[in-house]
């Protein structure tokens, strides 16, 4: 019986891996504070040039300083912002705290440590209550913690009245602890002749702790999975309840840390401060990359985000503008820094 021979199978063609690797300019772009590092550069090279000022190490110490307390503060709403959520209260909790603290240990007549945990529970509590009730609930957060932000600026003001008779805590200089307290919060030292506050350092770890988490842990991948779908993150088993109040509770750890920062450096607290800052945080972390609609962002980024204010906000008066323009400018910087920071990001999606 006659065979027909099979006709040879060609084998399938075989693709130059180098088709699918991204060089290192296109990597960089992709990621989320590229955007956010061309903002800073520009922004720098702009100040540098027009404020002589600018150029001095103690300048920039003091725009290392002005970033930190942006930047400590950023940094977990940036993580929050990534999860989905956002906190209103975040700026009028730094106050909230640190009355809490300076009130508290001078009503009593406390040593000013327990102060400072007392603080830190009312702090931690306050991030679990914005949690619990977004995720019982489901009412977004934006409502939330709006609703929070009134309360606690009515708290801080009232409280502070009936107790003081004025809108400022008394001065906590005098009691047992504070030396201690303000050398562990509100310390400096100096390099070179150039003063820097330890707060620097602080912001600098806690960025570093949160890029560990985001990049390196399970928590940072359930953060990620949560802000970008949570119905689906709840479908593979990740605790989308626990993880959106443990972020709310970053943030109102980090208040307490802000807040003592500021209690102990000037040693009274206004009733009315902070009112605001929560909006600085927010567009701190949005200029570092964090979508509004969560799931994206970095809290290097963030990090860069709030140099950015930090250098706007210093330049500005070392270039010696009118101060009456000031939040103009301010907003038209950090506008301008966005659009790039967008535009940067789409032309990366458009190489991939």
């Amino acid at each position: 019986m006659a065979t027909t021979a099979e006709a040879p199978v060609a084998p399938p063609p075989r693709t130059d891996e180098r088709v699918g690797r991204k060089s290192p300019l296109a990597r960089f772009l992709a990621r989320p504070e590229a955007g956010a590092i061309a903002g800073a550069i520009v922004i720098y090279v702009f100040f540098f040039i027009i404020a002589p000022p600018f150029r001095n190490a103690s300048s920039f110490s003091s725009v290392l300083y002005v970033t930190s307390t942006y930047g400590l503060m950023a940094t977990p709403v940036a993580l929050l912002m990534i999860g989905g959520e956002f906190d209103l209260s975040a700026g009028v909790s730094v106050t909230s705290a640190a009355l809490c603290g300076s009130l508290f240990s001078w009503w009593f007549t406390t040593n000013a440590w327990v102060g400072v945990l007392v603080a830190l529970g009312f702090a931690l509590l306050i991030g679990f209550v914005n949690g619990w009730i977004v995720v019982k609930t489901g009412i977004p957060s934006f409502l939330v913690t709006l609703g929070t932000f009134f309360m606690l600026q009515g708290i801080n003001i009232a409280l502070t009245q009936t107790i003081t008779n004025q809108v400022a805590s008394p001065d906590i200089s005098t009691l047992q602890g504070f030396s201690s307290a303000r050398v562990v919060f509100s310390g400096s030292f100096t390099i070179g002749g150039v003063n820097i506050r330890t707060s620097v350092i602080y912001w600098l770890v806690f960025v570093v702790i949160a890029t560990w988490i985001l990049m390196r842990t399970r928590i940072g991948n359930w953060i990620f999975a949560v802000g970008g779908h949570a119905p689906s993150a709840r479908a593979v088993g990740v605790p989308v309840g626990r993880m959106k109040i443990g972020l709310f509770m970053a943030v109102g750890f980090m208040a307490w840390f802000t807040g003592m920062h500021t209690l102990f450096l000037f040693n009274t607290i206004q009733s009315s401060q902070g009112v605001g800052n929560e909006f600085v945080y927010i567009i701190a972390a949005v200029v570092g990359g964090c979508l509004l609609t969560g799931g994206y962002g970095s809290a290097i980024g963030a990090a860069i985000g709030a140099l950015i204010f930090g250098m706007v906000n210093q330049g500005i008066v070392y270039a010696g503008w009118n101060p009456d323009w000031f939040q103009f400018f301010v907003g038209l910087l950090l506008l301008g820094a966005i659009l790039l920071n967008t535009y940067i990001r789409r032309r990366a999606e458009a190489a991939i």
